[in-house]
């Protein structure tokens, strides 16, 4: 069985051959590739984009969603996580969608499953499709090529894992990852690090912002996201009219993360990411299920 639960689960030639199929997925026509078959969403933490995301992808190639409110959910009365994947499995899903705080729950739930999960996020650990359609994103505008070009990687690094699952990816890729970060959001890996941004800037290719993990901090790192926006957030006096693209995971800390001058600029790719988002996942679903059957 099949499973997307971390970036390392495809590999670089699989990558490629979703990035293929993806492009072919950006002119949002419906398909009826999957007609017949049935997705489950089951996220214990709080998302709009990636579920929205995952289900307008499943709706797009015809089939049927089922979300689960955890809310009012046996796991919320005190269901364990074997019981919550036993009840699933009876209702033979094709694909499962998970997110969850704690890191590892997309693994574990996967080991009892019959059908294939894809991790919507967990914790701090990773997040796959999010690092699939930002590289996706960055190949796009470069024309695919995107060996030794240099990403700086902004903000609340240790605490996100959308930079986790991106720093394996897209070290894969060739490309040159800066970290940019306070010493407390700075993770222990040997990749270049700094905590200068204007000079990150001045080396970089594209720019990729992260929000504050404000919820996963164990107590307040800063006075205020104020005091952090002078220091970490992207600016047009920053960027100038350099040659770069931004992205950013969503939801964005509007003048904190990023500027509303920066976001409104053409160089921000934020929701070109949105809309690559939908592709990805279209095609993550369709390879995962159909080559589990």
């Amino acid at each position: 069985m099949r499973h997307l639960i971390t970036t390392k689960d495809f590999s670089k030639d699989e990558v490629l051959e979703l990035f293929k199929e993806a492009s072919e997925y950006l002119d949002e026509k419906p398909r009826n590739t999957l007609k017949g078959k049935s997705i489950t969403t089951i996220f214990f933490e709080n998302s709009t984009r990636t579920l929205s995301s995952f289900e307008t992808a499943a709706k797009r190639l015809d089939a049927k969603v089922l979300r689960l409110d955890v809310s009012r959910s046996s796991s919320s009365k005190g269901e364990t996580l074997f019981d919550t994947a036993a009840i699933l499995d009876t209702m033979s899903p094709s694909a499962i969608v998970v997110r969850h705080q704690h890191a590892g729950v997309p693994a574990s739930l996967a080991s009892y499953m019959h059908c294939p999960v894809l991790n919507g996020g967990d914790g701090k650990h990773a997040h796959p499709t999010q690092a699939l359609l930002d590289l996706f994103t960055i190949m796009k505008a470069f024309k695919n090529e995107v060996e030794n070009k240099t990403i700086i990687i902004v903000g609340d690094i240790k605490n996100s894992r959308v930079a986790a699952s991106n720093i394996e990816l897209l070290s894969r890729f060739g490309l040159k990852i800066i970290l940019v970060a306070p010493p407390h959001f700075m993770p222990n890996v040997k990749l270049e690090k700094t905590y200068k941004l204007k000079e990150a800037i001045d080396q970089a290719d594209i720019i990729m912002s992260l929000r504050t993990q404000t919820e996963r901090h164990q107590k307040q790192m800063y006075g205020s996201l104020k005091d952090y926006a002078n220091d970490f957030c992207i600016t047009k006096e920053l960027i100038k009219d350099k040659k770069v693209i931004i992205l950013h995971p969503g939801p964005v800390h509007r003048n904190i993360d990023i500027s509303d001058e920066v976001l409104a600029d053409p160089r921000s790719l934020v929701l070109k990411q949105v809309k690559h988002g939908v592709a990805i996942r279209m095609a993550a679903l369709r390879k995962l299920i159909l080559e589990n059957e």
